[in-house]
């Protein structure tokens, strides 16, 4: 699977301002309600990772989740990082 180009890269982030690329790292963080709430949406982060067989890293903090997405398996941002990406932004 090929890395993500420029214009891809683009065209993902105007439909999802709230994401940020660094290298070939995607991430965003999200503040939920408090540490029961931020434990569910990891937990469905999961289950929806596993579906897709790709596995984001997650650090939680309280009611702050953070998730980091890259294709390691190709040491670049593909496909497969902006479709989780915006599955786990419809959670």
């Amino acid at each position: 699977m090929a890395g993500l180009d420029a214009e891809a890269r683009t065209t993902f982030l105007a439909g999802h301002p709230e994401w940020t690329i660094d290298g070939e790292t995607l991430t965003r963080t999200f503040v939920l309600r408090d540490f029961k709430a931020a434990m569910g949406f990891v937990t469905q982060v999961a289950l929806a990772a596993e579906v897709a067989d790709h596995h984001p890293d997650i650090d939680i903090r309280w009611n702050k989740v953070r998730i980091e997405l890259s294709t390691h398996s190709e040491g670049a941002l593909t496909g497969k990082d902006t479709a989780l990406a915006a599955e786990i932004d419809a959670l």
